[in-house]
């Protein structure tokens, strides 16, 4: 009887013991995840191969990619791009290469953009305007009122030294004119 007791109180002190190692190995689980989006992230921004990771990797990259990285890098889509070739069982997505789509195109499809580039088309309806495809509607008003003050008084300037200098030709051509 002393026995069994005795083994039951030495149960009862590894009862936190195993609860402990239980909490310390769901820490570890939950870190081990975390540091799968960030190694996405570092492959994607030195330019590596994305493939070979869960569909909730990706999610949690997407997740966790900084603003920098998303502003100034394509990182964003590549990791798009990985994600949906790992979800149909394609290559996967590479990092920094020329092409990060990296699913093949039909025959139909590679016609389809050969033909678009070839033809043209009138003008479309968009929001009650018409548009005309490849120009380029700019007023010269909209484009000096979006010019930083400081670079619109330095053109007025020069404009104005211009204009000076072209008057004194002109009028310096007429005197010559008169008196030869």
């Amino acid at each position: 009887m002393r026995l069994a007791l005795s083994q039951s109180r030495a149960t009862l002190h590894l009862v936190p013991v195993l609860i402990a190692a239980l909490f310390a190995l769901a820490c570890f689980a939950a870190v081990a995840s975390a540091d799968t989006g960030t190694k996405i992230i570092e492959r994607c921004t030195h330019g590596q191969s994305l493939s070979g990771f869960s569909q909730q990797d990706y999610k949690r990259a997407l997740q966790e990619l900084p603003t920098e990285v998303e502003e100034y890098s394509d990182c964003a889509n590549l990791i798009r791009h990985a994600q949906l070739a790992a979800a149909g069982g394609g290559g996967g997505g590479t990092g920094g290469g020329s092409s990060p789509l990296t699913t093949p195109i039909s025959p139909s499809e590679q016609s389809a953009l050969t033909g678009a580039s070839k033809t043209s088309s009138g003008p479309l309806a968009v929001g009650g305007r018409s548009v005309q495809p490849g120009v380029i509607n700019a007023n010269v008003s909209s484009a000096f009122s979006s010019l930083p003050a400081p670079l619109l008084a330095v053109l007025i300037f020069l404009l104005a030294c211009a204009a000076a200098l072209g008057g004194r030709s002109i009028q310096k051509a007429i005197r010559d004119h008169r008196t030869g």
